[in-house]
């Protein structure tokens, strides 16, 4: 009997030991409506804060592709023109461009043709550095003369693959100076992004961005 009344006690001992353990867990566990309130806000700031950011990188992700499948094109179109020993011409809208094959009159349809997206548009010329445009790039140590041809000028490409400022079925090359082609981007948040794709004297493209201080 003595044994037995051990066992109870034991048992209820446990018992209620378990018992404030349950309750403490209770207690302890969840958050108040003043903590979640207080979560909500922070993340809330956080989030006003980020947004911008992740925005305006997703405009430069969209122009730098852009640019890139535009000096991409221009590489092609050079190729293309050695290889198939005729003249090739950049072919421009405000929406599309394709490596135009003079020979034959027509783009080329075994090479890629561009579709920019709807807010970017290539510039009708060269930026001024006025009025919140970007300077004109310069491309350092190039030994050419004269202004440097811009969206206003066709670019061409001899059967030899060497650039020039295609006007009247006429590509003469060397050209005088290197060309370079502008791209605009208008964004949601009111501001114009700027990208320049240049193009050197020997046929060399490469595509560059505006950070608002340089060219990058």
């Amino acid at each position: 009997m003595g044994e037995l009344s051990c066992y109870a006690y034991h048992w209820l001992t446990m018992r209620k030991e378990y018992t404030k353990r349950s309750r403490g867990n209770a207690d302890s566990s969840g958050f108040t409506v003043t903590e979640i309130i207080v979560v909500l806000a922070i993340i809330m700031c956080l989030a006003g804060v980020a947004f911008p950011i992740f925005t305006k990188i997703s405009y430069n992700i969209r122009l730098k592709s852009a640019a890139s499948n535009l000096s991409g094109l221009m590489q092609n179109a050079r190729i293309a023109a050695a290889k198939n020993n005729t003249v090739y011409r950049i072919s421009m809208s405000t929406s599309t461009a394709c490596a135009f094959n003079v020979a034959n009159n027509t783009c080329d349809s075994k090479l890629p043709q561009i579709t920019f997206n709807s807010s970017v548009t290539p510039a009708t010329g060269a930026p001024t550095g006025s009025g919140g445009t970007p300077s004109p790039y310069v491309l350092v140590g190039d030994t050419g003369t004269g202004t440097p041809y811009d969206n206003a000028t066709t670019l061409g490409f001899s059967a030899r693959g060497l650039p020039c400022a295609y006007a009247s079925s006429t590509c003469s090359t060397p050209a005088t100076t290197y060309f370079v082609y502008y791209l605009q981007d208008a964004r949601g948040d009111g501001t114009t992004g700027w990208a320049a794709v240049v193009v050197t004297r020997t046929g060399r493209t490469k595509s560059y961005t505006w950070n608002g201080a340089s060219w990058n």
